[in-house]
C-alpha cells in the first residue's frame, strides 16, 4: 500500500496537543489554528442518564435542557442576549454517561464566553416558568419519538439488547416521568452532581495554548465545589445468549425501520480499527458497503441500508439498520442475514480492503478540516485514554489490517444465533 497523500503532521500530535490539569479538577486540552479567526470550545462532565433514578427518567437530559434558562447573574432574555450580541453559540446536553457543553466565538470573547460557561453550569437558577416550557417541548418530542418507526425501532432494540443494564432506560424519559420531575428535584440533582472535579474541556482555534491556560484558570479553573453524589459505575454486561426479536406496531406507516445488531468491540480497544474496517466494507464505503450494494441497489428492498459500529464508554452495538418497505420486510432480514454469514465465513477480498483502507486513511485529513472536529477529537483522546499521536499512527495501524483479522473479528462479534432484530411499523 502506498502512503498516504498527506503529511501526518497535519494531524493533531503529541507536539501540537497542550494538556494542562488545574487544581480542582479541570483538564484542558488546546490546539492552536491560526488560519482560523474563531475559537471553539467543547467539554463535559461526568454526569448523564445513568444517574437518573430509575423513577425520574430524563432528569439529566431536563437538567441540561434549563441550564440556559438563567443563572445567578442573568436571566434567560439577558443571558441569551449577551451571546448573540457576541456573534457566539453555546449549547448543552446530556448524553448516557455525560453532560456536554459546546460554543463559538471569536478569540477577543474567549473570556466571556468560558466565563458564561462557568456561570451557567455552576449558578444556574431553574426558573418555573423556563422549566415548564421546556417540560411541554420534551413531551411533545417524545410523543413524536412515540410515532417515529426509527425511534422506536432503537428504543426497542436498547430494552432487548441491554435487559436490564441501565443503558436499557430511555434517557429521554417517559411521559409519565417527565410529568413527575419536580423543581426541586432539578435543583438537587444539580446541585448533587455538577462539579469541576473531571470536567473535561477543549480549546481550538486561534489560540496560543499559553492563553487558553490562563482563561480557563480564571473561570472553570477557579470553580470551587464538591459534589455531594458521584456517577454510579456501570455494571457488568453480558449480551444476550439467544436470538431476540421486537416489533413495534404503528398505524399508517409507509416505512419500517429494521436493526440486527450484536455487541461490538470495545470502543478504541484493540479490536476497535479492525472491526472499523471490516464495517467500513460490510456496509459504510461507496454506496454503503455489501450491505447497501445487495440490499438496496441490487435487490431493491430498501431506501437506506447500511452497517453502523457505534462507540461510547461501556457496553455499545454494532448494527445492520435499514429503512424497508412493509412488504418487504422478510426477504429484507434475510437479505442482510445472508450477508452477516458470508462476513463471518470468508475472508473480504485483498480489493475490498484496500479500497476501503485507501479511502479511510484518505477522509482523515477531512476529519480535522473544523475547529469543532478537531475539539471533539481531543476529548476522544482523553476520554477513551488514548495516546496524542493517535490520529498519527492510525494509517499504519489501518496498513496493517489483514483479512483474516476481519474476519476472525467478524466471527466473535456478529454470532448469527445471538443476533437482536427489531423493527416497527405496520403491524406483521
Amino acid at each position: 500500500m502506498s502512503e498516504p497523500l498527506f503529511s501526518k503532521q497535519t494531524l493533531p500530535g503529541r507536539d501540537d496537543i497542550t494538556r494542562h490539569v488545574y487544581a480542582n479538577g479541570v483538564t484542558l486540552l488546546t490546539r492552536p489554528n491560526f488560519s482560523s479567526p474563531a475559537v471553539v470550545v467543547r467539554g463535559y462532565l461526568p454526569v448523564g442518564a445513568v444517574s437518573n433514578p430509575t423513577e425520574k427518567l430524563g432528569l439529566a437530559a431536563f437538567v441540561a435542557s434549563c441550564l440556559m434558562t438563567g443563572t445567578s447573574q442573568h436571566d434567560f432574555r439577558s443571558l441569551n442576549d449577551l451571546i448573540e450580541s457576541l456573534g457566539a453559540s453555546l449549547s448543552f446536553s446530556a448524553g448516557v454517561l455525560s453532560t456536554n457543553f459546546a460554543g463559538q466565538c471569536l478569540l477577543e470573547d474567549l473570556p466571556t464566553l468560558l466565563a458564561l460557561i462557568t456561570e451557567v453550569l455552576s449558578q444556574p437558577t431553574f426558573p418555573e416558568r423556563q422549566a415548564n416550557r421546556l417540560r411541554a417541548q420534551i413531551l411533545t418530542a417524545l410523543d413524536i419519538q412515540a410515532q417515529n418507526t426509527a425511534d422506536q425501532a432503537d428504543e426497542t432494540f436498547d430494552k432487548l439488547f441491554y435487559a436490564a443494564h441501565p443503558y436499557a432506560l430511555p434517557g429521554n424519559g417517559t411521559p409519565q416521568s417527565i410529568r413527575a420531575i419536580t423543581l426541586d428535584n432539578l435543583k438537587n440533582f444539580h446541585a448533587n452532581y455538577f462539579s469541576p472535579l473531571e470536567l473535561v474541556i477543549s480549546v481550538v482555534g486561534g489560540v496560543k495554548p499559553d492563553d487558553a491556560i490562563r482563561m480557563v484558570d480564571n473561570t472553570l479553573g477557579a470553580w470551587q465545589k464538591t459534589a455531594s453524589q458521584q456517577q454510579p459505575e456501570l455494571p457488568p454486561f453480558t449480551p444476550p445468549a439467544k436470538s431476540l426479536r421486537g416489533h413495534v406496531a404503528l398505524k399508517a406507516k409507509s416505512q419500517t425501520d429494521l436493526i440486527v445488531g450484536t455487541l461490538a468491540p470495545a470502543t478504541m480497544g484493540e479490536e476497535f480499527n479492525i472491526a472499523s474496517l471490516g464495517n467500513n466494507i460490510l456496509g459504510v464505503f461507496g454506496m454503503m458497503g455489501r450491505i447497501g450494494e445487495n440490499v438496496r441497489e441490487k435487490s431493491g428492498l430498501a431506501y437506506y441500508a447500511q452497517s453502523v459500529l457505534s462507540n461510547g464508554l461501556g457496553p455499545v452495538p454494532w448494527q445492520v439498520v435499514a429503512g424497508v418497505n412493509p412488504d418487504n420486510l422478510g426477504r429484507a432480514i434475510d437479505l442482510i442475514l445472508d450477508e452477516l454469514r458470508r462476513f463471518t465465513s470468508e475472508p473480504v477480498s485483498e480489493e475490498e480492503l484496500d479500497d476501503s483502507r485507501t479511502q479511510m486513511i484518505g477522509r482523515l485529513p477531512l476529519s480535522f478540516e473544523t475547529n469543532s472536529a478537531t475539539a471533539q477529537a481531543l476529548l476522544n483522546l482523553e476520554r477513551y485514554k488514548l495516546d496524542f499521536d493517535y490520529y498519527r499512527d492510525l494509517p499504519d495501524i489501518l496498513a496493517k489490517i489483514t483479512p483474516q483479522q476481519i474476519l476472525e473479528v467478524a466471527r466473535h462479534y456478529w454470532q448469527l444465533d445471538r443476533l437482536v432484530i427489531t423493527s416497527s411499523g405496520r403491524a406483521l
